[in-house]
């Protein structure tokens, strides 16, 4: 399955290729937004899954890069050796109670992680698992709309 970066088994990451994927996804969003000529620093990742925690790790390593995020189903990708200044950035994180992949005690502990660091954090529960529902995609767009 087509990933953001290598894992060495579900929910064990490869940090090394974590942090230089990381890397390049900062490199791309600057470069995108030169080539594109849209403002680089108001981009807010939406991710599922992986690509939540790709985005999760660039909020974590690469806190200038991005102005906010949605992050559905996403885990503590890693923890960095110096907590990041993401004060008063926006973060959605969608989760499921029955998530067999990601539990709520992961989700938890990724929130107060970005809350410590100064996010401003808003955690939707759904009743359901790993899988991306409609009550999610709904609770997302009204938060974008009150974040924009």
């Amino acid at each position: 399955m087509a990933r953001f970066f290598r894992r060495l088994a579900e929910g064990v990451f490869d940090l090394d290729d974590l942090r230089q994927r990381t890397d390049d996804l900062a490199a791309f969003v600057g470069a995108a937004g030169a080539q594109y000529g849209f403002d680089a620093q108001r981009v807010i990742a939406v991710g599922y899954s992986n690509g939540a925690n790709i985005a999760a790790s660039t909020l974590l390593l690469r806190p200038a890069v991005l102005a906010g995020a949605v992050l559905f189903h996403a885990m503590v990708p890693l923890v960095p050796e110096q907590q990041p200044d993401l004060t008063d950035v926006p973060i959605f994180i969608g989760a499921g109670r029955n998530d067999t992949m990601i539990t709520p005690a992961q989700t938890e502990q990724l929130a107060q992680m970005l809350k410590a660091a100064g996010a401003k954090v808003d955690l939707f529960w759904q009743p359901g698992g790993h899988n991306l529902t409609q009550a999610e995609m709904q609770a997302a767009k009204r938060w974008l709309g009150n974040a924009l």
